[in-house]
């Protein structure tokens, strides 16, 4: 397997990236890897990829994704997994090694400034694309990573208010601590900057895709294995974690009572699984025109 690497563009949200949420991500990895499985696996069987293609995965964090394709691909084919934080492809390297996945290969790269040449007939992302700095940028360059008439697929989550397994947190945690001011580090737009059907159209036909559809996709998502499991999931990560790691001294103060509250709200979730909430997302396809 190959293992080139390119350097990453400087900008802030990379920076963030890599010095806040790769330790978190990994330490929390059995959750994000687990849980938005259940997101692709629904639509896996139905992508429109070939055995002998070459495709891209953008944003592939972990790497299961791009193992995943490289599979569906075969021997014939090829995968190229790219992602801002080496730290997360180095799993996937390892796991591709392991399972003896030899046609896919991983590199460190901000994909909106990433050289493609025109040569995939793929393009997939799952949750990587909402983060984008520009997300019509990002969008115009995974196109140029197509031939004409690949095909574009990624999932992104709708609405905080479809996806309760972070807005509820974020709500319990609102109730103790002030939201986070305009000058918070952030990792990007966030992960619901992609849940407005007509704005993502516009920025696709803009980033110049035609053959634009969504799919709404429903599937429950564990949180955590246990209670306090999922409670340090939510203080370290998403909206819910934002608002604490904003707050500084004040959540320190009050991380009693605030562990209290979301032991309250979430224990209503707990199942023999673990915690388990709902969460929504699409299911976003479109074509690089001939």
């Amino acid at each position: 397997m190959s293992t080139a690497s390119a350097a990453a563009s400087s900008n802030e949200f990379v920076d963030f990236w890599n010095d806040i949420l790769v330790p978190k991500f990994t330490k929390y990895r059995h959750i994000l890897v687990g849980g938005l499985t259940h997101h692709s696996e629904n639509i896996f069987p139905k992508l429109e990829i070939r055995p002998g293609d070459k495709a891209v995965d953008v944003g592939c964090g972990f790497g299961d994704t791009a193992i995943q394709l490289a599979r569906r691909v075969g021997p014939e084919g090829s995968v190229l997994g790219i992602d801002c934080c080496d730290a997360f492809l180095e799993f996937g390297r390892a796991d591709a090694k392991a399972e003896g996945v030899g046609n896919v290969t991983f590199v460190e790269s901000d994909v909106q400034s990433y050289p493609f040449e025109p040569q995939h007939d793929f393009c997939f992302s799952r949750f990587g694309t909402q983060f984008f700095e520009n997300p019509v940028a990002g969008l115009r360059s995974m196109r140029s990573s197509l031939k004409p008439g690949g095909i574009m697929t990624m999932i992104v989550w709708r609405t905080i208010d479809d996806n309760p397994w972070l807005g509820m947190p974020k709500q319990v945690i609102l109730q103790h601590l002030p939201p986070p001011g305009e000058d918070a580090r952030t990792c990007g737009p966030g992960p619901f900057s992609m849940a407005g059907q007509e704005m993502v159209t516009k920025q696709l036909e803009i980033a110049g895709y035609d053959d634009i559809q969504f799919e709404r996709i429903d599937a429950p998502l564990m949180v955590g294995n246990s209670l306090d499991d999922a409670v340090n999931f939510q203080l370290a990560l998403g909206p819910a974690g934002e608002v604490y790691r904003e707050a500084g001294d004040q959540a320190i103060a009050k991380h009693d009572e605030i562990v209290a509250a979301l032991k309250s709200d979430l224990g209503k979730h707990l199942t023999d699984e673990g915690v388990v909430l709902e969460s929504s997302s699409w299911k976003i396809r479109a074509r690089n025109p001939l």
